[in-house]
């Protein structure tokens, strides 16, 4: 593969300043990525060639939230980084005209790999449907113990939303919502949901748009 005769310019995309702060840091490569802004809750604001878009408590392949990553001019190509790798979702996201589907099981250089693939005109999708359950990142909430999937669905209680609309979202079963909820409600020490919620308020869970421009 030829590598690119610059470095690879990528906005990290997510709500949590924990998550974008976290992907940036697997992405160190100076010589060949250079992450250049961070955005939390908003739109990236300068031209990158590659947005990263984080699905930890965001809406998934499909919505309209990809969408405006994929409308926006700044943008040149739109990956997307998490660990729903179900057949509906991939095919979702190669219809919605995404450039790459990327596992958060994936290694560094796997990352790096898929990055500098899709800058080079490749569209890069999983031949593995493996559902990840859990990533070696960080998120809120890891202090506490909490798995990832765990603290994604305590980020969606705390933003308010049911466990029909968490499982939408997450793109798990209900069964599976509430079996999430459980365990982390015990790792937690809290029993109600309005308890989850005011944990979640004091650990890191509440969400507020914030950008960081990084010098290359």
């Amino acid at each position: 593969m030829l590598q690119p005769r610059v470095p690879v310019r990528v906005a990290v995309i997510n709500d949590y300043e924990i998550v974008v702060r976290g992907v940036a840091a697997m992405l160190e490569d100076t010589e060949r990525v250079h992450v250049i802004e961070l955005d939390a809750d908003l739109p990236t604001a300068q031209p990158v060639d590659i947005a990263l878009y984080d699905t930890f408590s965001a809406r998934q392949a499909g919505a309209d939230d990809v969408d405006d990553v994929l409308g926006n001019p700044l943008v040149d190509k739109v990956v997307i980084f998490t660990w729903n790798l179900q057949p509906e979702l991939v095919a979702k996201a190669q219809a919605q005209g995404v450039h790459g589907y990327v596992s958060k099981g994936a290694a560094r250089h796997e990352l790096i790999d898929a990055l500098l693939r899709v800058h080079a005109g490749e569209c890069v999708f999983p031949d593995n449907h493996e559902v990840i359950e859990d990533a070696n990142l960080p998120h809120p909430g890891h202090e506490a113990g909490l798995t990832m999937r765990e603290a994604e669905v305590i980020g969606l209680i705390t933003q308010g939303l049911t466990n029909a609309e968490i499982a939408e979202r997450a793109f798990l079963s209900i069964n599976s919502v509430k079996s999430y909820i459980r365990s982390a409600y015990r790792k937690m020490g809290v029993q109600r949901r309005s308890q989850a919620v005011i944990w979640g308020m004091a650990h890191g869970f509440t969400t507020r748009p914030r950008r960081w421009v990084r010098q290359p």
